[in-house]
């Protein structure tokens, strides 16, 4: 395994730095709102802004990369990146501090963009789930350690925005040094969107549900715990246990998920979920104990969301358009974390910070109302499906599936190479696989 991993150990360290200085800069805007008792709703809109801009380089980053190349687009959005960070610190105006988050957001996907398609370039067929199980290790380990710098360095000082500026300086060094060949040019993968909910409604809503969830954890659960008189130190010890449980959980995740229903998994942590909530939902000040506690065990939950989701809606989805599933989720995925933070900010500033754990538990009890496995009828499940399950970094851009090891390589070479075929006129008449049945012609075999 190292032997694969080493060829790839200049972008996993691109990926790390990034995650790090992503995963520093959300907590201490947060922190730093919260220190100066800002109203919780500017701290949800700034994570808002934040996925709006994600999902707006999605777009912009095809562009981008197709004008002038990989290596120059990345560098460019670094030095982007780098720049708006910095004016954090030079500008105190809320609003303007809205548009650098939308950049920021903007610029970072369009580096994912890169980094994942350069990886998909460099990996062998048959090596993509172990380049795809580094690229996700490097992630979470970045978001983590980006919290571990809040408990080594708790003062709330402009020296934290250049560290996260210094960190994305730094990832821009290994791409920048490379003497690779540029990965192949990229063309946009169709959304269809009407095709997929009809196709996959219930992944469609388990995916926006996920969003809502886990970026208004994002975005407030570092003001939550301010709130509730934790110190610095131990507002990145809280965030980075979550995040922990969040890694944690992914391998006997993906254990589970290929030896049982998946519509039943999601439906079931769904409830878990919303029962977990409850005592930090209940109680205004919660114990330390209790809150770190029910945290990790929150997060432990909350992130099997989208990985379930995504594993689900891959078994009912031909391997000619996995690519732009994928774009199609994350844009999902991105407007529930748009919408998440500003509702449940408004929340907390109307009822207190415990409303934040009392939104999850609503969302997640709306997920068990709303996926029903009863009502999957396998019409279009695709051959030797549950495909294996794939474990889901945080960090993915649309090309993140040419990275999944279920997509045969030539299929992922035909997307990303090739023009755009225009969707067929029968794609537009497909049966439901789960809703609109009342006795479906067998259960799911996921």
């Amino acid at each position: 395994m190292r032997q694969i991993w080493k060829p790839f150990r200049a972008l996993y360290f691109a990926s790390l730095m990034m995650l790090i200085g992503s995963g520093l800069l959300s907590t201490y805007l947060a922190l730093r709102l919260a220190a100066e008792h800002v109203d919780s709703l500017w701290v949800g809109a700034l994570m808002a802004a934040n996925y709006f801009g994600l999902v707006l380089g999605g777009k912009i980053g095809h562009r981008l990369i197709a004008r002038v190349g990989h290596i120059r687009a990345y560098a460019t959005c670094a030095g982007i990146v780098g720049a708006a960070v910095l004016g954090h610190g030079l500008i105190d105006w809320l609003p303007a501090w809205l548009f650098l988050r939308m950049i920021v957001g903007l610029g970072m996907m369009c580096q994912y963009m890169v980094i994942e398609s350069w990886l998909n370039e460099q990996a062998e067929a048959k090596q993509r789930g172990v380049v795809f199980s580094g690229y996700m290790i490097a992630s979470y380990l970045g978001l983590i350690l980006g919290q571990m710098i809040l408990v080594l360095h708790p003062a709330l000082g402009l020296e934290l925005l250049m560290a996260v500026a210094m960190c994305f300086a730094l990832c821009l060094v290994p791409v920048a040094m490379t003497r690779r060949i540029h990965p192949a040019p990229l063309h946009p993968a169709p959304l269809e969107p009407r095709f997929f909910m009809k196709r996959v409604p219930q992944s469609l809503t388990t995916v926006l549900g996920a969003g809502i969830i886990v970026g208004s954890f994002y975005g407030l659960a570092p003001l939550y715990a301010s709130q509730q008189g934790l110190t610095t130190e131990q507002v990145g010890l809280f965030m980075g246990c979550c995040i922990f449980a969040g890694f944690l959980v992914q391998w006997p995740l993906g254990w589970i998920s290929d030896r049982y229903d998946r519509a039943v998994l999601i439906r079931s942590i769904a409830f878990l979920l919303a029962l977990a909530s409850l005592p930090l939902a209940i109680m205004s000040h919660a114990p330390l104990e209790v809150l770190f506690a029910s945290g990790f065990m929150v997060s432990l939950l909350q992130f099997c969301l989208y990985p379930l989701a995504v594993a689900f809606s891959n078994d009912h989805i031909e391997g000619d358009r996995r690519v732009s599933l994928t774009a199609m989720l994350l844009m999902t995925y991105g407007i529930g974390a748009s919408i998440g933070p500003l509702v449940a900010g408004v929340l907390m500033k109307l009822f207190g910070s415990h409303m934040l754990y009392a939104f999850f538990s609503f969302f997640a009890l709306m997920l068990v109302w709303r996926i029903r496995p009863k009502a999957v009828t396998n019409l279009h499940q695709v051959e030797d499906a549950p495909l294996q399950h794939v474990v889901m970094p945080e960090a993915m851009s649309p090309l993140g599936a040419a990275l999944d090891p279920r997509v045969d390589e030539q299929i992922v070479l035909d997307q990303m190479c090739d023009s755009v075929v225009p969707t067929p006129p029968e794609a537009e008449a497909v049966p439901e696989v789960d809703e609109s049945d009342p006795e479906p012609a067998h259960k799911s075999s996921n």
